[in-house]
């Protein structure tokens, strides 16, 4: 079975997490720099097998766009062109770096790691890829 991978678009960098091949677990990847996104997901694609994106939607409260709409939608619009046999879901993100941080505290990380925000990116993802998980396998 194919990975699934999702994609915390930002516009420094991208946090990444993807499933296990059995797409039971979500485990936070990395974080890339926003301008070496596609070289990284070509060259990961060439090891891996992914089945489907899942992109975090930026939205605001009442459902209308946030600064980072416009870099979630065009990142979207470059997967379809890039990799159009692989399919792309948004996925509501308002509360997930809210979430990763409150994680952060939880797993009892330092200050110093918790202002990290290449590792709150990648927690995000990873948390955008639980919920996502969690929606489809109904639970």
């Amino acid at each position: 079975m194919a990975r699934i991978m999702a994609l915390d678009i930002g516009g420094k960098r991208t946090g990444i997490a993807v499933t296990d091949p059995m797409q039971i677990i979500a485990t936070g990847l990395t974080t890339i720099e926003a301008d070496q996104l596609f070289v990284f997901l070509k060259d990961y694609l060439l090891r891996e097998s992914v089945a489907l994106f899942v992109v975090g939607w930026p939205t605001n409260w009442n459902d209308s766009a946030t600064h980072g709409t416009p870099l979630a939608a065009r990142a979207i619009t470059l997967l379809q062109k890039n990799f159009p046999a692989i399919p792309v879901h948004k996925m509501d993100e308002r509360f997930t770096s809210k979430m990763a941080k409150d994680a952060m505290l939880e797993m009892g990380l330092k200050k110093k790691q918790r202002r990290d925000k290449k590792l709150v990116d990648e927690i995000a993802a990873t948390i955008l890829l639980q919920e996502y998980l969690r929606s489809v396998q109904g639970a």
